[in-house]
């Protein structure tokens, strides 16, 4: 059975390149512009990993992987953050992510996190 992945970015840009990369591993990509609706997803989708931009309006990362996990409990989260500031990849861990990616991210780099966080399951 196919892995699903869902990426919650504001960038449309990031999200279509985000998708490639992952369907070409075969992964199955669903893609949310904001953190409420990736909430929505998560309620009607089984996910087994979630990537997360950390700056987005309305609602950010960090606030969207709380009721995240308020919503439909662990699910495992890989932050992708353009700042690489060392508080917030310290705030991530602290919330229970299980890594983070600087953007931009090498190919290679996405699907090698990925691997792995998913091997764990």
């Amino acid at each position: 059975m196919q892995k699903c992945i869902l990426v919650v970015d504001d960038d449309e840009m990031n999200l279509s390149r985000t998708r490639i990369i992952l369907r070409k591993d075969g992964y199955d990509v669903l893609l949310a512009t904001s953190g409420m609706e990736a909430l929505h997803m998560l309620k009607r989708h089984h996910v087994d990993l979630v990537l997360l931009d950390i700056e987005m309006p309305k609602m950010n990362g960090f606030v969207t992987f709380r009721r995240m996990k308020e919503q439909v409990g662990e699910v495992p989260v890989i932050f992708l953050t353009a700042s690489g500031l060392e508080d917030d990849v310290v705030s991530a861990i602290r919330l229970g992510a299980v890594n983070y990616l600087k953007k931009p991210f090498e190919p290679q780099e996405l699907l090698r996190r990925v691997a792995l966080e998913l091997e764990k399951q």
